[in-house]
């Protein structure tokens, strides 16, 4: 893995839209999505991959360990100048999701973790995915469980996300595109996290948005808590989806 990816801040601007690493105050949000990489780059073995929407690009690298070759893809342009210079395993391309600039059959897999909640016409890009993957290729999803992070709401509460979704709801939209999904699982805080979350009044992510909100200095004990945090951490599991963080699935094209 790069430098970057290994501690240093990355050259991009912290919006909210996309997790950075290298930065203290992100590192909780940065290990909860590199244990989804970590848990489904063995789907990768060998295979060219294409990282629908790689944001930062520290995924996309941490897949060119396990995957014959890694294309990431991203529609900003600022973020896939950084991705080429940061990473340069990976072959950083600039592109629509709701167009893939691929050929039919092309790919392997394909892998959206933490970014179809930002579509706004998910089922066009899942016909997309479809049509780039080789028959039996499969596609790697990673979202934010809807019931969980935006809790009661229709409207997400992230104001990058246009559409979250609950686990049956992920599991109708990817099987109606055409896929037959082979895993739906969920991240959930590990017995470390579940001691931060007691520590801090029941939930170490409630903790971390009131600071934001407040714009208020990092409480000493908080920062150390959240800086501590790896990717060993979270669970990937199957048991009582809807109480999960974050979704995860598995689909054969």
């Amino acid at each position: 893995m790069s430098p970057v990816s290994a501690g240093q801040p990355a050259n991009l601007p912290l919006t909210g839209e996309r997790t950075v690493p290298g930065i203290v105050e992100e590192n909780y949000w940065f290990r909860r999505h590199e244990v989804a990489y970590l848990y489904l780059a063995g789907y990768c073995a060998d295979a060219v991959v294409l990282e629908a929407g790689c944001g930062e690009g520290y995924g996309a690298d941490l897949l060119t360990e396990h995957a014959a070759r890694v294309l990431g893809l991203d529609y900003d342009e600022l973020t896939i100048a950084h991705v080429a210079r940061a990473y340069p395993a990976v072959r950083a391309v600039r592109g629509n999701l709701a167009a893939l600039p691929l050929r039919d059959g092309s790919v392997d897999v394909v892998a959206n973790l933490q970014v179809i909640e930002h579509l706004w016409d998910q089922e066009r890009f899942l016909a997309e995915c479809r049509r780039v993957l080789r028959p039996g290729g499969r596609l790697l999803v990673t979202t934010p469980n809807r019931i969980t992070f935006s809790p009661g709401r229709d409207t997400p509460l992230n104001p990058f996300h246009t559409r979250e979704l609950a686990p049956s709801e992920l599991d109708e939209l990817v099987r109606a595109a055409g896929f037959a999904v082979e895993f739906l699982g969920g991240v959930r805080h590990g017995p470390a996290l579940r001691a931060s979350d007691d520590r801090f009044g029941g939930s170490i992510i409630d903790a971390q948005v009131a600071v934001a909100v407040a714009g208020a200095p990092w409480p000493a004990d908080l920062r150390a808590a959240v800086a501590a945090v790896t990717a060993a951490d979270f669970e990937i599991g199957t048991d009582d989806l809807d109480a999960s963080l974050d979704l995860v699935l598995v689909a054969r094209a």
